[in-house]
């Protein structure tokens, strides 16, 4: 939290100097839905906030924050490094799955470089667990390209996750605590997750619109090998009302 509170501070001195452009922000509300590749645990379904903003210095994307610290910006093009930070809303507690001891949903963050051409662009993420709840990283890459048909807005992305060795054991794994009869000890290493996902962007008026997100992912096989696990996607979506203003 206190990183966060830096950002902002940051981000209000550097932003003082600016005060005579005019900003977009997006705040809106909407349902979270996640399925589970568990065995008998129910879908995470989430009252979730949804904030879009860009000033080129801080940025809001949904959950996630971020803060610019390199970059150039042209009409046609666009690169940056930020810090970054992110909910991650993967686990399940011990009441779901008989003998586990609980894997808590945690914040991820670490660094990002991103780039963009015209309407094509690219992002690659270094992340870390910043609650500490297992001591492991992820290396997140999207490609994507953003196109309009009539006053729809289509954002779609494929997205590659390698899953460190430590990532996997924590939420896919099984300890030698908790062997059962019925279960044996697993012990993977990491992997590559694939998915797709899009966001589609409506307007009913010039403030007021509604955000779509709709994910797919395929576990990697070191996931799906867990005895924990009989679903090899986990399918997310995001349906949210937004308002935009210019301040």
């Amino acid at each position: 939290m206190k990183y966060i509170l830096i950002f902002f501070l940051i981000f209000s001195t550097l932003n003082a100097q600016e005060k005579s452009k005019k900003e977009t922000l997006s705040i809106g509300a909407g349902l979270y839905l996640q399925t589970q590749p568990y065995k008998d645990v129910n879908t995470l379904k989430l009252p979730s906030p949804v904030i879009f903003f860009d000033n080129s210095l801080l940025y809001i994307r949904w959950t996630r924050v971020g803060l610019y610290f390199l970059g150039e910006k042209q009409d046609n093009y666009a690169w940056a490094f930020s810090f970054t930070a992110m909910p991650r809303t993967y686990g399940y507690t011990s009441d779901d799955i008989v003998s586990m001891k609980e894997r808590e949903s945690s914040w991820e963050g670490g660094l990002s470089f991103s780039g963009k051409i015209d309407n094509s662009y690219m992002e690659i993420m270094l992340l870390t667990d910043i609650l500490d709840r297992e001591k492991s990283f992820v290396i997140k890459t999207d490609i994507g390209y953003d196109f309009k048909i009539d006053k729809f807005s289509f954002y779609p992305s494929i997205n590659l996750t390698y899953q460190s060795k430590e990532f996997i054991n924590y939420y896919y794994g099984v300890t030698q605590q908790e062997k059962t009869t019925f279960r044996d000890i697993y012990l993977p290493d990491g992997g590559l997750q694939i998915g797709i996902q899009t966001f589609i962007n409506y307007p009913f008026t010039d403030t007021l619109a509604t955000l779509i997100n709709l994910k797919i992912d395929r576990l990697s096989d070191e996931a799906i090998d867990s005895p924990i696990v009989n679903e090899k996607y986990i399918y997310s979506g995001l349906l949210s009302l937004m308002y935009s203003f210019n301040y």
